[in-house]
């Protein structure tokens, strides 16, 4: 059976909600087109051929919370991004209900891949966790912040899964119970505005004892929240810099790196970033 992706429904007029936000996928907005050029693709790849475990000792990261510290400042939060509003209930029950109806193997427990900040803040508990391989799309940073760690006038970024290549990340095998209240739980965080950036999809992935259908979130291209292709230079500019109320690029990247390199994989992207982000803030005291 083929991966399923739940795409977004019908879009409404932008309007404030009074609910709690989670800011931690706040995302705002450049176009981009949705076709992918060859050259993408190909860098995709490369990048996927080194996104695999180590069995060596890393080497110490050159990034450091001291590096983090001398770029955090503090930063007021002028509310949600204009042109964007909070999912009401009733579209979260519906990414709920769709989402379960999708699943092609409904009668075991929920699996959720996770490759960035869901690897040490999950939102779920889960009982088990096993490194797992996802074809198909690789970490990209894309997604454009305006807010929560970034501002308006200087705009951070948040990684996605985009198409092409590979990922390295881990299997979690939710707690047994209501799927429905784990699903609304989970998308309260990562679909917390309309229009989305990312979009919930159903896909296999490999574990060392087999195959496992879990449900990962993906980059939504025909979203206005979708970078593009970037450049490490153009991602090392931003991240050295970009700081909002939620904290520091840096500090996303420092974190994702450190839990990767803690679970024996070496995404290379992601080493070199922050090889180049630590050198940027050096140079800046």
């Amino acid at each position: 059976m083929r991966p399923t992706q739940i795409g977004p429904p019908k879009m409404r007029p932008p309007t404030e909600h009074a609910a709690t936000e989670h800011a931690a996928t706040e995302h705002a907005a450049t176009e981009h087109a949705a076709t992918e050029h060859a050259a993408t693709e190909h860098a995709a790849t490369e990048h996927a051929a080194t996104d695999r475990p180590t069995t060596l000792r890393p080497t110490t990261l050159r990034l450091t919370l001291d590096h983090v510290t001398r770029i955090h400042r503090e930063v007021k939060d002028d509310g949600i991004t204009p042109g964007f509003a909070r999912h009401t209930d009733a579209e979260f029950a519906d990414w709920v209900t769709r989402s379960l109806s999708a699943d092609p193997a409904p009668g075991g427990p929920l699996q959720l891949f996770v490759y960035g900040s869901l690897l040490w803040k999950p939102e779920v508990a889960h009982v088990t966790e096993a490194p797992a391989l996802l074809r198909g799309w690789h970490r990209a940073f894309c997604i454009r912040l305006p807010r929560f760690r970034g501002t308006e006038d200087f705009p951070g970024l948040m990684m996605a899964l985009d198409r092409g290549g590979a990922c390295r990340g881990l299997a979690l095998t939710l707690e047994p119970g209501d799927k429905a209240q784990q699903l609304d739980k989970l998308f309260r965080r990562e679909l917390p505005y309309n229009p989305t950036a990312n979009l919930p999809r159903w896909v296999h992935v490999e574990t060392a004892t087999g195959p496992v259908t879990a449900l990962t979130f993906v980059m939504n291209r025909a979203s206005p929240l979708y970078t593009g292709p970037l450049s490490p230079d153009a991602v090392a500019d931003v991240l050295a810099q970009a700081c909002g109320y939620g904290g520091t690029g840096a500090e996303y990247l420092l974190n994702t790196v450190a839990h990767l390199e803690a679970l024996g994989i070496r995404d290379s992207l992601l080493w070199q970033l922050q090889d180049m982000v630590a050198k940027r803030i050096e140079a800046n005291p």
